[in-house]
């Protein structure tokens, strides 16, 4: 059974529900209002019957009913206390010489019920009828009831029929309201399977209804398709990059090995070639994996303070070894800074961007290093003056195996383009970011923003 054709069952349920305790009310209350209103006629008749009753010396009553100006709907006893029938106004069919109300004769104060014997529906009030505190006789006056049982029947038929066509409509009604509402869960049903029969993520869902649940659920659907594409179409150009990444390598190993062979004899030059390959690969896997840790989040970071001052000058040293004679590292103002974070990963950080800005920088360059506190952060300079970042690549340098190959030629030395990856979620993790600046030909400058240890503001 579908969503649909449920909601539409439970509500026709409900409505019809609903509907059958109105009905009720209605039913209860209309015979509530007929039977008041027999009511008061029988006491506006007894009253007249009992101004016209007689009691003699003797307590014998003297009931002339034939004078008795009353309608012609009511049927009169009067009863002794011996049981026997003493006078009456027109006989009733099956109570010649019944009373109306059998059990009513032995009440001792007025009482309203309903008789039934045989066909025969009445309403009878039954009133003793006492002299000098004494109970003289009983009077009994019965009103057919068939007009209130003919109305009763007649006003449920037309609620049943007002019910039936309730029903249908409410049921209609709501069979095409959640059509036009659970449409988009149609849509929605075939989008997903054209995208599992087609591959293709790129679809998503139109809908201009209003700004509801619906609406929510299709742009909730939208943006996971719009993430799973972005992820597979990363994961695409992840296993493009690390195949195209693995090839060279490969090759270089391969060919050397089978050069070897064909030499039969171990060649110098060759074990020089393959080390190195193999070194490229070993960082390229540990790169990777450092990634997957770090998306997985079981890289865990080991935070204390951490003296921002000192590691940066631990780092201009060991780069300034790593330049050599082709290029300059320099280390400008510093102000002591501490912050709170995992120390070997900040060094990684800075080591990354330096040795970056040193690969990329030409012969005679200068690279600048610099540290300062600004405001509740501390804000650590990267700047040299190589060839720069085109505009166009800018956005993309954090992407994994990006490169900006145009401005930044590929060799032996040249990295993976994972460095970047992995420095900006490092930072990130810090509650820092990294800021960059690079025009053609100006060099580049990258802006690390870390906020400061408390104690130290």
């Amino acid at each position: 059974m579908s969503l649909r054709l449920r909601l539409t069952l439970l509500y026709a349920t409900l409505t019809g529900g609903i509907l059958l305790v109105f009905a009720a009310a209605v039913i209860l209350v209309f015979n509530a209002l007929l039977l008041n209103q027999i009511d008061n006629t029988l006491e506006n008749a007894a009253n007249i019957i009992i101004g016209g009753i007689k009691v003699d010396s003797l307590g014998k009553v003297d009931a002339d009913l034939s004078t008795v100006d009353i309608s012609s709907d009511f049927y009169v006893q009067v009863w002794g206390l011996g049981n026997e029938l003493q006078s009456g106004l027109r006989t009733l069919e099956g109570f010649a010489d019944q009373p109306f109300d059998r059990s009513a004769l032995l009440l001792d104060s007025p009482a309203y019920r309903e008789v039934r014997a045989g066909n025969q529906h009445l309403r009878v009030v039954t009133v003793p009828l006492e002299e000098n505190g004494h109970r003289v006789a009983i009077l009994q006056i019965a009103v057919s009831l068939d007009v209130v049982d003919t109305a009763r029947t007649g006003l449920t038929n037309i609620l049943a029929v007002i019910w039936v066509v309730a029903i249908l409509f409410s049921g209609n009604a709501a069979w095409l309201t959640l059509g036009q509402t659970l449409k988009p869960l149609k849509t929605i049903t075939e989008t997903a399977e054209q995208i599992n029969r087609a591959d293709d993520l790129s679809r998503r869902i139109p809908y201009d209804g209003p700004d509801d649940e619906m609406g929510s659920l299709v742009g909730s659907f939208n943006q996971t398709l719009e993430r799973l594409e972005t992820l597979f179409t990363s994961q695409q150009r992840l296993l493009a990059d690390v195949s195209h990444e693995l090839r060279t390598p490969l090759t270089v190993i391969k060919g050397n090995v089978d050069l070897m062979r064909r030499m039969k004899q171990l060649d110098e030059e060759s074990l020089t070639s393959i080390d190195q390959e193999a070194g490229r690969l070993t960082r390229l896997v540990g790169g990777l994996l450092l990634l997957a840790q770090a998306e997985s989040g079981k890289l865990v970071l080991v935070e204390k303070p951490v003296e921002l001052d000192l590691l940066l000058t631990e780092v201009f040293q060991e780069m300034s070894v790593l330049a050599g004679n082709k290029v300059r590292v320099r280390l400008n103002e510093i102000d002591q800074v501490y912050v709170n974070g995992d120390r070997d990963r900040l060094k990684q950080v800075f080591i990354n961007l330096v040795a970056n800005a040193i690969q990329y920088t030409p012969l005679g360059g200068e690279v600048f290093l610099s540290l300062e506190k600004i405001g509740e952060q501390a804000r650590i300079i990267c700047r040299d003056t190589g060839p720069g970042i085109p505009s166009e690549d800018l956005p993309h340098i954090f992407e994994r195996f990006y490169r900006a190959e145009k401005s930044r030629t590929r060799g032996k030395a040249t990295g993976f383009g994972l460095g970047l990856s992995i420095a900006n979620w490092i930072v990130e993790r810090h509650g820092g970011k990294i800021e960059v600046k690079s025009k053609d030909g100006q060099g580049t400058t990258f802006a690390i923003w870390l906020p400061l240890l408390k104690s130290n503001l």
